[in-house]
């Protein structure tokens, strides 16, 4: 036990010294380029879990989904179209996992996909396709290689492909091993019944594909055969030939360093509680190596840090792992039973800050490996050299982060080992960058998974990051004030936001329409489509030296979008107690009629929420600092408002738990340590970056959801507002929803339209505002302070049909100057105004139009010192 300890932090002591001493070589004296000399520029979005990106001999981008679908980016139509659709199994995280084009793909036209055939038999392959046509369509299956697999658990599929020289191929294989064990420490579960917890049987099995990183060399025939170099010479017993990389828990993504054939991947780790009597905390990796080998799981992790060998059946520690001989006696092991000596990870990070490596975050965490660049490999010519990374990435490793929603930079020496970590594009937004390859034109491109896991995300995207050394282009920005409807549609088109870095640049603009329709040089044009079908529109602006640059959007027409409004008579924004509603909600479509001739009712969804009006509303002034914690973390990668993610809903959260202090602090204190166990196998990361109070306000702000009373009506009836206490000074809002999707109009595509009308309390908080200027949001006193002359709270639409006058109230102990309450603007028409000289200030209104926006302005007397004059509002009531 002593000798084990020792050989650990020797490693571990070691791995820092090198770490720092890296860290601090000199990188070379060339400077980062300039941020605003990249373009980021959206090809297609709305993508269905994209999983790898490929390039064609013309520079189109191929997309796979893991749902089976392989999809073509043309860079001359800027379109997006499906190529065919691979019938697979995508249960647990299975698919269309992985994709590489044969290095000879302009002769041969190969393409080589890993994924889940349908079926009862569990298995993974990977499978040649002849990939031509026209259009493009998969023919021609080779069977290369087979992976037995159990779907029975989750989890870990991998299915990264990556060629190197010589036309050698790489194949990323998951560990195949439910990781849900107590604790969630590494997986050597033993016992009878358990065998698909234990990676033993897997990863750190020598006669088993699964945990590995392959090494093949495809054949003409559709067979493949053995290079040499890889860890097992054919032939040895109870080992696979294929296998290169092994003791790998998921290597999601993999590199393949084109110039000096080194292999490059990310492996996501596991969820571990810290407890040093069984092994390190968490760590997830990044690798970087030139010869084969074993690289730890589940023995070791990060740095070599071991784990004991831990028996499930007694619960008791035995002695931990030895790096240099690691022993596999798991009789789920098939494999020999010493294994190569371990090797540590380039990089490794848990869920805090890293004290070792800088620029990696917090929270959860998933590593990606993107590519290593060469200035060399890329045009230095033509139009397309244009986007071209400069040389100051030469020889650079790009990486991602999944859940962090980052890129880095890596600087490597010449051995391969770490100088450098450092940020790229660190105000850009991404939303989960799951793969990024260097294209033909040695611009950058992204896939983006989007925010929610196993999803068809809005978010999800296609980008393409450009570089210019010289003049740069426009920034451009292409609005339509519609996007949808019957035909003929009028649509008035915008370059609002479009501007150039370089000031004394004049731009000109050129707007594309499709055939048929005249191309137009006005910025802002308006256009009217004649014809029902789906036109592609692209604005590109051009500036005074040449420089060009577009962007593209989508007109559907031939469908119009529904209309649904709700009739009712009286003030639409307040409520008051047992004031009675009748309503009737209107809903019509140009293509499907109206209720009941034409749209079956059932298929309208109308409801009735009673609570917080803006419950997890991502626009506007976030009302609680738990609700700004929560927007401005991770947590949105595994939950939804009322939707199961890989996490349990929010909804779902705070109907389960009560909201006494005991139950909030021990929820708050899981949120930063992390558990598992109560919602079945589901595990949540730790959160050591947060503090106790933050993680209590993001519980208390979750809990409070329990709070939300939600009731279907029907589309005709009477509501009364009556599920408010009357004693309480700040009562919750009734907001009703209705939504209804059309059948479309081919080839539009179905639109859904939802609306929403929310009634508000008479008396409400000044915290609640819509929107603020040169005010403080004080959420723990429930107060907004306005700070300057001219500040001010915005309500949004407020009617005040019925509404005599306002009552403000307010802390008068410094303020001094008036309020003044103006519609429109803060500037514009003048409702009312009072001198603040009493704590609750009065402020008759007379008759005014309905659904305006009210702004309540502060104006503070002038020459005052900064502690002076400020005023505290803490709530608002409208009198009828």
């Amino acid at each position: 036990m002593l000798t084990n300890k020792f050989s650990y932090f020797a490693v571990f002591f070691f791995s820092i010294l090198c770490i720092h001493g890296c860290k601090h070589m000199d990188s070379g004296s060339r400077t980062p380029p300039e941020a605003s000399r990249f373009t980021v520029v959206e090809l297609a979005k709305g993508l269905d879990e994209p999983m790898e990106l490929g390039f064609l001999p013309d520079g189109d981008v191929l997309v796979i989904e893991r749902k089976g679908a392989i999809k073509r980016y043309s860079q001359a139509d800027r379109v997006m179209n499906t190529v065919d659709t691979l019938p697979v199994f995508h249960g647990l995280e299975d698919g269309l996992l992985g994709m590489a084009l044969d290095p000879a793909f302009e002769h041969n036209r190969w393409i080589y996909l890993f994924y889940s055939p349908e079926g009862d038999n569990p298995i993974q392959q990977v499978s040649r396709f002849t990939l031509d046509g026209n259009p493009l369509a998969l023919t021609d299956e080779k069977k290369l290689l087979e992976i037995n697999v159990q779907r029975e658990e989750c989890c870990h599929s991998a299915g990264s492909l990556k060629f190197g020289s010589d036309g050698i191929l790489f194949i990323a294989v998951g560990d195949n091993t439910n990781p849900h064990n107590e604790g969630y420490y590494n997986s050597i579960d033993e016992r009878p019944g358990r065998e698909y917890w234990d990676a033993q049987r897997t990863a750190a099995n020598t006669n088993d594909l699964r945990g590995k990183i392959l090494r093949i060399k495809p054949e003409d025939d559709g067979t493949y055969s053995i290079p040499k170099g890889n860890l097992f010479p054919e032939g040895t017993p109870k080992t696979r030939p294929e296998i290169y990389a092994m003791g790998c828990r998921n290597p999601y993504r993999i590199a393949v360093d084109p110039k000096n054939g080194w292999l490059l991947w990310g492996d996501v780790g596991q969820n571990t509680i810290d407890d040093p009597s069984r092994g390190p905390i968490s760590y997830d990796e990044w690798h970087l190596t030139k010869e084969p080998g074993f690289f730890g799981w589940p023995y070791f992790a990060g740095p070599n840090a071991p784990y004991s060998d831990f028996d499930y059946v007694t619960g008791v520690n035995g002695p931990f792992y030895e790096a240099e001989k690691p022993i596999n006696n798991s009789p789920n092991n098939t494999g020999i039973q010493e294994l190569p000596p371990a090797k540590p990870a380039l990089i490794w990070y848990s869920y805090d800050e890293s004290k070792e490596f800088d620029h990696l975050g917090t929270g959860g965490k998933s590593p990606i490996a993107g590519p290593v660049y060469h200035y060399d490999r890329y045009p230095a010519a033509g139009a397309v050299a244009d986007r071209k990374f400069p040389a100051y990435y030469d020889g650079k490793w790009f990486i991602a982060e999944w859940m962090r929603d980052w890129i880095n930079v890596i600087t490597l020496n010449d051995n391969g080992e770490l100088v450098d970590i450092e940020p790229f594009l660190p105000d850009e937004t991404f939303h989960h960058p799951i793969d990024l390859q260097f294209g033909p034109d040695g611009a950058l491109y992204v896939l983006d998974y989007g925010t929610n896991w196993f999803s068809k995300n809005a978010d999800s995207r296609l980008i393409r990051i450009e570089y210019e050394a010289g003049n740069r282009k426009p920034i451009v920005s292409a609005g339509a004030d519609v996007t949808a409807g019957a035909a003929p549609l009028s649509v008035h088109f915008s370059s609002e936001g479009t501007f150039d870095y370089d000031k004394n640049d004049r731009l000109t603009y050129t707007w594309d329409f499709g055939p048929d329709i005249p191309a137009s040089s006005d910025p802002n044009p308006v256009v009217t489509f004649e014809e029902a079908r789906v036109y592609t529109v692209t604005l590109q602006v051009t500036d005074g030296e040449g420089a060009t640059a577009s962007e593209t959007l989508r007109i559907q027409v031939g469908n119009s979008p529904p209309e649904l409004s709700l009739d009712f008579e009286g003030n639409r924004s307040f409520y008051w107690d047992n004031r009675e509603l009748s309503y009737r909600l209107q809903v019509n479509d140009k293509e499907d009629g109206s209720l009941n001739s034409g749209i079956d009712p059932a298929s309208v969804k109308f409801y009735r929420l009673y609570g917080r009006a803006n419950v997890f509303s991502e626009s506007g002034a976030a009302t609680s600092a738990g609700l700004e914690l929560i927007l401005n973390s991770d947590c949105r990668s595994c939950h939804a408002l009322n939707e199961v993610s890989v996490g349990p809903s929010y909804y779902s959260i705070a109907q389960r738990y009560t909201g006494d202090s005991a139950t909030v602090d021990r929820l708050a204190k899981t949120v930063i340590s992390g558990g598992s166990g109560i919602w079945g196998e589901r595990v949540m990361s730790a959160h050591p970056q947060l503090t106790l109070e933050e993680a209590t306000e993001m519980v208390q702000y979750i809990l409070s959801i329990s709070k939300v009373k939600i009731e279907e009506l029907p589309l005709q009836g009477k509501h009364v507002f009556n599920l408010h206490p009357p004693e309480k000074a700040e009562q919750e809002s009734y907001v009703f929803k209705a939504a209804y999707t059309d059948r479309g109009n081919a080839p539009a595509t179905p639109l859904t339209t939802e609306r929403t009308w929310t009634f508000r309390p008479l008396q409400i908080g000044a915290i609640t505002c819509d929107d603020h200027f040169q005010c403080d949001l004080d959420n723990q006193t429930r107060t907004v302070r306005f700070n300057k002359d001219k500040a001010y709270v915005l309500f949004r639409e407020i009617d005040l049909t019925g509404i005599r006058s306002l009552t403000l109230g307010v802390d008068t102990v410094q303020a001094e100057g008036s309020v003044e309450i103006r519609m429109g603007k803060s500037d514009g028409e003048l409702l009312g105004q009072a001198v603040v000289d009493s704590a609750e200030l009065t402020i008759p209104l007379g008759d005014h139009p309905i659904d305006g926006d009210i702004y309540v302005v502060y104006r503070r007397e002038k020459n005052k010192p900064a502690e002076d004059g400020v005023l505290h509002l803490s709530w608002i009531r409208f009198n009828q």
